[in-house]
């Protein structure tokens, strides 16, 4: 019956009171990551052209990089590999 008690070693109680202080600060963490969380409407809505304007900026600041490096492809190809150190 001891045997069945014990896992890894460790008695249940130890674990069980490890595992109600891990479980008590994620539930902590999940009632504080909630509480920012709204679901009501917005207070002031968003115009279309504000839209717009934020998915424009959004799409160029994830393109732009990825753009410039396919543009000089051909550069990084003709550059002269560096020898091994």
């Amino acid at each position: 019956m001891q045997a069945l008690l014990r896992v890894a070693g460790q008695p249940l109680g130890v674990l069980g009171r490890a595992r109600g202080v891990l479980l008590g600060r994620a539930r902590g963490f999940l009632q504080d990551w909630r509480s920012s969380i709204y679901s009501k409407p917005p207070k002031s809505k968003i115009g279309p052209g504000q839209s717009f304007f934020i998915m424009s900026v959004f799409a160029v600041a994830m393109l732009a990089p990825a753009g410039w490096i396919m543009h000089h492809i051909p550069e990084y190809r003709k550059r002269p590999r560096s020898p091994p150190s």
